[in-house]
């Protein structure tokens, strides 16, 4: 080095901390010439058990506590066995993966995990898998965005030639929240996922309190059982518990990581009653003609239902710079060290306004949410949340498994790969159809 560079650290973030509102900070750093010291002292692991199970709580829940209910009432109240023994089996799979994290301190993510399984090619697959399901994702909640704003300005008129109302207003909100794309400051982003916390509360009280105050006098039977629709629903259900591509990350910031387990245990539980709560109060109180998000199923003449609806816009404006980061610091990182933070920043803001533009023409191209949620469920997190940590687990932990274990992540693997299949099969055909006749 020169006479006038010092070594400056800096801590950055890994490649999926801000993703799904995880609120701790990571201990990684990039080491980088600058004509000043600013040496910064690693962070500890520093989440509670409390603090731990919030955040995976957060992760968790998304557009899962909009869409069970659609599910129940399509797939039958038998589908609640679905419903439950897939969160189980995502339960088992996230311990799985702490699991990994226990036999190399080195791995912090889940690409991590998974070059550590099969190397270069793991960490590929995995990441391709892992920005795919953030992708679809970032797609389902601007459809969600465009529905629910569609009904909360409907008796507004706004006559804009060439553009449909819903289109304009969608795409103006879009665009409020594109700054957000540039920022990198750590509490900007933080305050984000809380934000994003809150509004999930806020969903699940003002539909409990539509169920309880009895604002809705229908009380329709739930079916038993539809076959037929069980594939695409499984792809819905599956969706709901999506967030392992980050629990590593969520393991490492613990300061009791022995914890892990039972952190894991009390929020897919925490979940897992939610989910079943919304599911039923959904179904009994708008049977057939429930909507595939809940909130617009709701009488619109209560003030819970206005609170509800503004709540679902806000959670996709929550989520674009939380599930961005992760991109925006790999394209970050590989940027020549030569580059001044300004020109990178430029760059990073760019690329983000492009991926988020293409988020927001393909909703409004293909503005079926359920059937969208249902194939990203089905193609992507199922490999994530199931078929990935299972394969992994085996792969790490061969020697130390017994037989039965083995045999048991093999019928995991199995289960998830029909799911994955008949899934993407069911949901894709259901697609195609919607978009060539026009009917969801």
């Amino acid at each position: 080095m020169g006479e006038n560079d010092t070594l400056r650290v800096e801590c950055v973030s890994c490649e999926l901390c801000f993703e799904h509102s995880i609120l701790s900070k990571c201990e990684h750093f990039k080491i980088e010439n600058n004509k000043d010291i600013d040496i910064k002292e690693p962070i500890k692991p520093s989440s509670s058990f409390v603090h731990s199970v919030i955040n995976m709580t957060g992760m968790i829940i998304g557009l899962g506590q909009l869409s069970t209910a659609y599910g129940l009432e399509n797939g039958g109240w038998v589908s609640i066995v679905l419903l439950l023994g897939l969160g189980t089996i995502c339960a088992y799979c996230a311990c799985l993966l702490g699991k990994c994290l226990e036999k190399n301190s080195e791995s912090r993510s889940y690409s991590d995990i998974a070059q550590l399984a099969f190397g270069t090619k793991g960490r590929l697959v995995a990441t391709i898998f892992m920005y795919t399901e953030i992708f679809m994702g970032l797609v389902s909640y601007t459809i969600s965005l465009h529905d629910n704003l569609n009904t909360v300005f409907k008796n507004i008129p706004v006559n804009v030639p060439c553009m449909e109302k819903s289109k304009l207003i969608t795409m103006t909100a879009v665009l409020v929240m594109l700054p957000s794309l540039w920022l990198r400051n750590l509490s900007s982003i933080a305050f984000l996922s809380a934000g994003g916390i809150i509004m999930a509360g806020i969903i699940f009280l003002t539909v409990a309190s539509t169920a309880i105050s009895g604002a809705v006098k229908s009380d329709f039977n739930i079916p038993v059982l539809h076959l037929h629709n069980i594939p695409k629903v499984s792809g819905l259900y599956a969706f709901s518990y999506a967030g392992h591509v980050v629990f590593p990350n969520l393991y490492t910031s613990m300061k009791d990581p022995y914890k892990y387990i039972k952190v894991v245990l009390v929020s897919f539980t925490t979940v897992m009653l939610l989910y079943t709560a919304l599911a039923f109060m959904g179904a009994k109180m708008f049977g057939p003609s429930i909507n595939s998000q809940i909130t617009l199923s709701m009488p619109q003449n209560l003030i819970a239902t206005k609170i509800a609806l503004w709540a679902t816009v806000l959670t996709p404006m929550t989520k674009y710079a939380l599930q961005f980061a992760p991109l925006a610091i790999q394209i970050e990182n590989n940027l020549p060290s030569s580059m001044t933070s300004r020109t990178k920043k430029i760059i990073r803001g760019g690329i983000g306004s492009i991926f988020l533009i293409t988020i927001l023409t393909l909703a409004l191209s293909v503005p079926y949410f359920q059937h969208v949620l249902s194939l990203t469920g089905s193609l992507v997190s199922v490999s994530i949340c199931i078929i990935i940590p299972c394969t992994l687990y085996t792969k790490i932990c061969l020697a130390e498994i017994s037989k039965p274990h083995l045999l048991f992540n093999v019928i995991i693997i199995t289960i998830g790969s029909i799911i994955c299949i008949t899934g993407t099969i069911s949901s894709s055909k259901s697609l195609i159809n919607v978009i060539n006749t026009g009917n969801q």
